[in-house]
């Protein structure tokens, strides 16, 4: 009696972690992008400083509305070294922010 009884200790956790995983993994798929053409084509469309402001940027700021070149240079440069932003792309950011 007393197997049965410790074969259930191990199985009811087991069975718990086992319905986690399952609905975490169910949430992620439920929450994955489905349109992967339709994403890719809206990436062609994009400028390099729009989709390196995304990468970058956009984790935490929205683009600005409206900033002057010299504002936006200088907030880039200081951003340059807080974001790791390759020369590349700082070049690219500033052609999007300030055309």
């Amino acid at each position: 009696m007393k197997n049965r009884r410790c074969s259930w200790n191990y199985f009811v956790p087991l069975l718990v972690l086992s319905l986690g995983s399952w609905l975490a993994w169910a949430q992620a798929a439920s929450s994955a992008p489905q349109g992967g053409a339709k994403a890719a084509a809206s990436n062609s469309t994009t400028s390099p400083g729009e989709r390196a402001f995304q990468a970058n940027c956009g984790r935490c700021h929205n683009p600005p509305e409206q900033l002057s070149p010299r504002i936006t240079g200088t907030i880039l440069r200081h951003m340059r070294v807080r974001a790791l932003l390759s020369p590349q792309d700082e070049r690219d950011i500033l052609k999007f922010l300030a055309p």
